[in-house]
């Protein structure tokens, strides 16, 4: 009885085997959807210029295409990719899928992919969403970043510390230190030079760099600006941004 229930056992656990095996060697057509232009968000929601992406076994012959069962295009050869615009089709919920065909005959189906068309209005209000706050961030640390370094406008004689970095004034050619809300440009800072008081595009320089202009600066005996008001630095930057006549 015990053999009897063993040899079951054996066989039962071949097949599960042999068939976890044939599964798992079964082909497969593998979809994906890539934005060309256009909005994609949460909930499947998409507006714009989109690509049916598909891989599959190497012999995969062709690959057609389907929005619902609507068949919108083939591709014959790799890569099997097909573009499509969504404000060509009704908006709402639509299935994408696609349907490939081997060297052998073999057809094979893709797993269905939702998503859901909306209008160009709601495809462009959803993006402000998201581009709207990254900007009010940005500005915000620009101007903190003004704040900071109005405050802290250097006295005479007073000595300068880098704890995150610093450049030369693309203007005066001062040290400027980094301020850590101020805008990142690829190594560059873009904030306002607390001692010319004109806002650009600061380049990181060594340490060495740094100490040998605030030296050259010192020996120069050139007066250094006296503390101002935060409403005249204020005053003096918007002045400084105004346009310049022509000659």
């Amino acid at each position: 009885m015990k053999t009897r229930r063993l040899v079951l056992g054996l066989a039962l656990l071949c097949s599960l085997l042999i068939t976890s095996l044939a599964y798992a060697q079964t082909p497969s057509l593998n979809l994906s959807l890539s934005r060309d232009w256009g909005y994609g968000g949460f909930n499947d929601d998409i507006q714009g210029t989109f690509s049916f992406k598909v891989s599959g076994p190497a012999d995969l012959v062709k690959v057609e295409f389907y929005i619902d069962a609507t068949k919108i295009g083939e591709a014959a050869q790799a890569p099997f990719n097909l573009q499509f615009v969504t404000d060509e089709y009704p908006n709402g919920d639509h299935t994408l899928s696609a349907r490939g065909t081997t060297a052998s005959g073999k057809v094979l189906v893709s797993p269905p992919v939702a998503a859901r068309f909306v209008a160009a209005s709601e495809g462009s209000r959803a993006m402000l969403s998201f581009v709207v706050p990254i900007l009010v961030l940005v500005f915000a640390a620009i101007l903190i970043s003004g704040f900071v370094s109005m405050s802290a406008g250097r006295k005479a004689g007073a000595s300068h510390t880098f704890p995150l970095g610093g450049g030369l004034c693309p203007h005066c050619g001062s040290p400027v230190a980094f301020q850590f809300f101020s805008m990142n440009l690829l190594g560059s800072k873009f904030q306002r030079c607390p001692s010319c008081g004109k806002w650009g595009v600061t380049k990181r320089a060594s340490l060495d760099v740094l100490r040998a202009a605030q030296q050259a600066e010192a020996s120069s005996g050139q007066p250094q600006p006296s503390a101002e008001s935060e409403a005249d630095q204020m005053k003096k930057a918007i002045d400084d941004s105004k346009y310049q006549p022509l000659a």
